[in-house]
């Protein structure tokens, strides 16, 4: 099994129980809380350039969601979009959190969104921010879901990640705009994780709902309308096309937009500092 990649100074390593499964997460810093939610096949590494800075001013949260990073991979559990929001709330309610603020990046943007619009009764989500977050209006994963979520599409993927290692590397590259931003020992984090059995099939099981999460955000999106929101974006996205952004902004009263010229999908890894800078200004103005 692979190692984890050691948490930064005053990074604390937690676990919360889910029904026998464990959820892993690091905690750092006091002050009002936020949560962090990584992307598709990706986990609490994305945010280690970012976890340590906001930590000055808030209680932050990054999770490796269930089926992902170092978490436990239950079978059977529910990864659709709405099941994965259900059990951030749950994260959320199991701290005994109230108001919080969210923020989530590319399918973790999606699982935000629907979170935030699910948030009922004492839980409510104070300020959310989505960086490059899947969407109804990017094409780019509509056309590749359902081939991966087909028998033949999922076959190849499980190949891929099996015997060729080395295509992980090629893609992983393909989400900088940048190749020398790529941070040393970057893609050997994100690496880790694949060691534990089952992460292969976490992936397939999203792209299985792919289709019909996008159709649901889709009509979530107007209970999201007061929600003060910042979007933040790599014009050079590969992944989930900025082209997406005015009309998703579209959804929201209270939105703020951020572009960071020649940036690709991972703009917390490629341009850190103006994204933290970026990110404290709404959250702490």
């Amino acid at each position: 099994m692979g190692a984890a990649p050691k948490a930064g100074d005053g990074v604390e390593e937690c676990w919360m129980d889910f029904d026998g499964a464990r959820m892993r997460y690091l905690r750092a810093g006091s002050g009002p809380p936020l949560i962090l939610l990584h992307g598709l096949l990706a986990y609490s590494f994305s945010w280690r350039y970012v976890q340590p800075v906001l930590a000055r001013h808030a209680t932050v949260y990054a999770l490796d969601l269930l089926g992902a990073g170092f978490s436990d991979r239950p079978r059977g559990i529910d990864h659709s979009m709405r099941g994965t929001a259900l059990r951030v709330l749950k994260f959320a309610e199991n701290l005994g959190l109230e108001s919080f603020d969210l923020l989530g990046t590319s399918r973790g943007g999606a699982v935000a969104m629907c979170a935030a619009a699910e948030a009922s009764g004492p839980l409510r989500v104070r300020k959310l921010i989505l960086v490059a977050p899947v969407n109804p209006y990017s094409p780019h994963g509509k056309r590749l879901a359902p081939f991966f979520a087909s028998p033949f599409g999922a076959a190849g993927f499980r190949w891929v990640v099996e015997r060729m290692p080395f295509l992980l590397t090629y893609a992983h590259a393909r989400l900088y705009a940048d190749r020398r931003a790529i941070p040393a020992g970057s893609l050997e984090g994100y690496k880790a994780p694949l060691a534990i059995p089952g992460l292969a099939e976490h992936g397939l099981s999203i792209v299985q709902t792919w289709t019909s999460d996008l159709c649901e955000l889709e009509a979530l999106l107007p209970q999201l309308r007061t929600i003060p929101t910042l979007l933040m974006w790599g014009d050079k996205d590969q992944a989930v096309y900025v082209s997406s952004m005015e009309p998703l902004a579209r959804s929201f009263e209270n939105v703020q937009k951020i572009v960071f010229p020649g940036v690709g999908h991972l703009p917390y890894e490629e341009c850190v500092e103006e994204f933290n800078r970026g990110l404290i200004r709404f959250l702490y103005p």
